[in-house]
């Protein structure tokens, strides 16, 4: 008897590499809208890198942009995101909902950055 296939979540784009324009490009298909936020971004980080003689600061970018697009790009991900991110912007913090809600998101970051580290 064979083993079935994984399946795998839909993705709206695939895995960029870590590369600056294969991120910017995949930030731009799946949240267009962020990538204002990405240029900034990117230069306080370079701007830290040459300050400190250090790439960290680079690297660092590197993953939180590829852990954003990697919630984007997958609906699964994305949904559940979505759906914890409005009861935490709605429900009172006094609320056990509220704290269930910011696992969530802890959660779904989590799984998105061990897709991008492959661990």
């Amino acid at each position: 008897m064979s083993a079935q296939p994984e399946e795998q979540p839909e993705q709206l784009v695939p895995l960029p590499d870590l590369s600056f324009p294969s991120l910017r490009a995949a930030l731009a298909r799946v949240s267009p809208a962020q990538v204002p936020e990405m240029l900034a971004d990117r230069d306080v980080q370079f701007t830290r890198a040459t300050e400190a003689g250090s790439f960290e600061p680079i690297k660092g970018f590197q993953l939180k942009w590829a852990t954003v697009i990697e919630v984007k790009r997958r609906r699964d991900l994305d949904q559940r995101m979505e759906a914890a991110q409005h009861l935490v912007h709605t429900l009172d913090r006094d609320d056990p909902k509220w704290r269930a809600a910011m696992d969530e998101v802890r959660d779904v970051y989590n799984e998105a950055r061990r897709a991008v580290t492959g661990g």
